[in-house]
């Protein structure tokens, strides 16, 4: 039921369609998906499902050419086939190892699309609390609120008493969870409970209130193969490769970023590549079994962790359940009333206005706050494509007058050209040179391992030179990077029996910049290194990269030991206090 209550953003009408072709809302999407993320994934707390941002914007996107209501076939047919071209696209990143490329939907431009979405699906939801029957499809703020100042006459004082003291039930019960880690089950378990006591309560006014607003019939069992719905020809099939392509990289995003989180918290390595392939395939099966696009969602993960899961499985047993609930609980929500499933939704999304992370982009980086802005006021009030193409590149359209196949043949060639060279560009951005340094004997200069003959390890230290800025481009791949290089010197040094490491220097005089996802990585790694009981040190970092440090209040880590101009003093400085 849990599952059933999570993906708000959808617009699945279910009793309105055929049966032969009904998906129940997300409950599928959380029954097959999971499955072959049990076998492929390589995350042990991922909790697999729809969720808020990807539903928003595939709902949004296929809403806007095709009406869930007058064209429900057809909707579906839509929003499967976007989910398999979501799942190819995102299957292809890992297969080709090409993952950089969603590094590129900085953390910055995705703060504020989170906010402006959680916002609009909020307003949406006053169709629910309102009891207003007649309501715009539209997702921009200005036809939202126009739709519910004109229709007025539509609002039920019944609904809105009812609606609103649930929506501050589920908001306490999400307080007293956060605040209080330990009663996680708390918020965890309010959505339940509220649909459960306003679905009796619903039951038992059913006589004396007349016009609240229910679910009604949810057929049981099991969806069949969608195969025979997937959209390859027409005149919509650009928009399911664009939709699919769009949400296959938030959802990937958002479910790559959650398995960190948690591999983080347990001190073990997420494959990244593993992990594109893993939530492609899944949403590839899911698309041929009547689901939409599904991943790692960051509250059924937390769930898991506070639980206390440690494989995979836990996906097995959600998945259990979910089926129990499609197979003989579907007709108890019969009298469910959609003022709480719009309560739920509302508490579900609010959760995404970070308006912290927002103050701290300021204080750190003006020009990451823009970006955040932009994708902000452009989700609210053009569309939610727009929010996140927030940069166009401009093209100069040359006139074809004489010899124009000719032309043409040169422009594709200059096009390629141009393409494979920016291409060589991103790489070098993306994946920025990271070097092993040693002494050179009888000198206090430091150089590269693999450059030099006659330079030689400092035991107890790894020294590591970082050749290029940090930002959201890269700060994942140099995050995982040292991380790797850590683990290979921990091998070398047990297979050689030389003396164990104990620090690691990061040389950082050719970082010329850092942003808000680099100041992240920063702060991660230093968090990682001490559950490794290691010692992280920043040797030099530039003016720029300084007053970075000092305003994210960052610096504050590394003020005692932990910082010095260079990598000699940092050597000299550090091994004194080991002899002591």
């Amino acid at each position: 039921m849990a599952s059933l209550l999570q993906s708000p953003a959808l617009p699945l009408r279910l009793h309105r369609r055929p049966h032969h072709c009904q998906p129940r809302d997300s409950s599928d999407s959380s029954f097959v998906p999971p499955l072959i993320y049990t076998v492929l994934g390589s995350s042990r707390h991922l909790g697999v499902g729809p969720v808020s941002i990807a539903s928003l914007v595939m709902g949004t996107m296929l809403s806007e050419m095709v009406s869930a209501t007058h064209e429900p076939d057809l909707y579906l047919k839509l929003a499967f086939t976007s989910t398999f071209f979501a799942g190819v696209f995102q299957a292809s990143l890992g297969i080709f190892r090409s993952g950089f490329i969603i590094d590129f939907l900085s953390k910055a431009t995705l703060i504020g699309f989170m906010a402006g979405a959680a916002i609009i699906v909020s307003l949406q939801q006053l169709k629910g609390l309102l009891g207003i029957a007649h309501f715009t499809n539209k997702m921009q703020i200005v036809p939202v609120l126009s739709s519910v100042f004109h229709h007025k006459q539509e609002w039920s004082w019944q609904t809105i008493l009812m609606g609103f003291s649930f929506l501050v039930f589920l908001l306490t019960a999400r307080q007293i969870g956060s605040m209080k880690p330990k009663l996680f089950w708390v918020s965890a378990a309010a959505p339940l409970v509220s649909v459960i006591l306003s679905t009796l309560l619903t039951f038992s006014l059913r006589s004396e209130v007349q016009d609240l607003s229910i679910i009604g019939t949810l057929p049981k069992g099991l969806n069949p193969s969608s195969l025979k719905f997937l959209y390859f020809h027409g005149p919509h099939l650009g928009l399911c490769i664009k939709t699919g392509v769009i949400t296959g990289m938030l959802s990937l995003t958002e479910g790559i970023a959650v398995g960190r989180t948690f591999a983080s918290l347990q001190n073990y390595q997420l494959d990244g590549n593993k992990e594109m392939t893993a939530i492609g395939l899944m949403n590839i099966a899911g698309s041929f079994s009547s689901c939409y696009v599904t991943t790692g969602s960051f509250s059924r993960s937390a769930v898991n962790h506070n639980a206390g899961a440690k494989t995979a499985f836990s996906n097995i047993v959600m998945a259990a359940a979910v089926l129990v609930t499609l197979l003989f609980l579907m007709p108890l929500f019969y009298y469910t009333p959609n003022f709480v499933l719009a309560a739920i939704i509302i508490t579900a999304v609010i959760g995404l206005i970070d308006y912290k992370a927002a103050i701290r982009l300021w204080k750190i980086d003006k020009l990451d706050f823009l970006a955040c802005l932009c994708s902000f006021f452009g989700v609210l009030f053009l569309s939610v494509q727009m929010g996140l193409a927030i940069a166009r590149l401009l093209r100069q359209n040359f006139p074809l007058a004489h010899h124009g196949l000719l032309r043409k043949i040169l422009m594709l060639l200059l096009e390629v050209k141009v393409g494979v060279s920016i291409l060589k560009i991103i790489l070098h951005i993306t994946r920025p040179n990271t070097n092993v340094m040693g002494n050179i004997p009888g000198t206090q200069v430091y150089q590269s391992l693999s450059h030099y003959e006659n330079v030689l390890r400092v035991p107890s230290f790894l020294i590591l030179s970082i050749e290029s800025p940090i930002y959201f481009a890269n700060s994942t791949y140099l995050q995982e990077r040292i991380l790797r290089l850590v683990r290979e010197e921990e091998e070398r040094i047990q297979n050689n029996k030389e003396t164990s490491l104990k620090c690691v220097i990061l040389d950082m005089k050719a970082v010329t910049a850092i942003d808000s996802s680099g100041l992240d990585a920063l702060y991660e790694l230093n968090v990682t290194m001490d559950r490794r009981s290691l010692q992280l040190v920043l040797v030099n970092p530039v003016g720029g990269v300084m007053e970075k440090l000092k305003s994210s209040k960052l610096l504050d880590l590394w003020r005692l030991n932990g910082l010095y101009l260079t990598v000699g003093e940092a050597v000299a400085d550090i091994s004194s206090t080991w002899k002591l």
